[in-house]
């Protein structure tokens, strides 16, 4: 095969971020996917609502030359969700302590069900200038409680980090509802991080199993992919050699 179209047949891997974070949440990810060999590269996520950060994703997808294995963090798990039933170049699916939501569902109604998650009493609200210029609602974690509700197995300087360089997400994330699954056609895996307290373990491990998902559970928090970036890492390559050769089943 030749370079040319090898590079077209190859699957790249587009991390997608969540909430409160950008795309340096893979930073210990990406080196080791470019130690394989693999292409790699990170999609910034507007966090500006489920529509807008879903379209914006999926003509990110379209516009890498081949096929995509998506790997979504947190709320990046909803938009890939959405993404990817869009864009026509997705072969696969990972969930990193990641929504995997079905179609209606609203992310706001999922976490309050959930008894894992202390995530929406340490959020703080912000206003902003909305698309029409009316006032527009995004939510910050509260520093104090970055580390109880987010990071919880990071140093104090890493959480100290995190909670002075987060990203506000829109109350929109929340609140709209969630179009048709990519994982009801698409084959998908799932980091299910067992002390995440933002998503709530609960949530993940049943929206994953809903998918259908080839689910490994990590001891962690939230952020499993920066405190256990090997393990992480190790779960997109299963995903990765799966999809390249076609050894996958997609969901019935």
């Amino acid at each position: 095969m030749s370079d040319s179209a090898d590079a077209t047949t190859t699957p790249t891997v587009v991390l997608v971020h969540g909430a409160f974070a950008d795309s340096s949440s893979w930073n210990g990810v990406i080196p080791r996917l470019q130690a394989k060999g693999i292409k790699v590269t990170a999609a910034v996520n507007p966090l500006r609502g489920i529509a807008e950060d879903s379209a914006y994703v999926a003509s990110f997808f379209e516009q890498v030359p081949g096929p995509v294995l998506a790997v979504g963090h947190s709320y990046g798990g909803a938009v890939i969700t959405n993404a990817a039933t869009t864009a026509s170049n997705v072969v696969g699916l990972v969930y990193v302590a990641a929504f995997a939501p079905d179609e209606g569902e609203m992310l706001g109604a999922v976490e309050a069900g959930s008894k894992d998650s202390v995530l929406n009493p340490a959020l703080v609200p912000f206003h902003y200038p909305g698309k029409n210029g009316d006032e527009a609602v995004e939510f910050a974690i509260a520093p104090d409680k970055v580390h109880d509700a987010f990071a919880s197995d990071l140093p104090a300087d890493q959480v100290s980090l995190i909670a002075a360089t987060q990203r506000p997400i829109a109350e929109a994330a929340f609140s709209e509802p969630n179009g048709p699954p990519a994982w009801k056609h698409l084959p998908s895996w799932a980091v299910v991080a067992t002390g995440d307290k933002a998503a709530g373990t609960d949530v993940v491990r049943s929206e994953a199993e809903r998918a259908g998902a080839k689910i490994t559970e990590i001891e962690g928090s939230h952020v499993i992919m920066i405190s256990q970036p090997e393990a992480v890492t190790e779960v997109i390559l299963e995903a990765f050699a799966a999809v390249r050769s076609g050894a996958v089943a997609t969901p019935a």
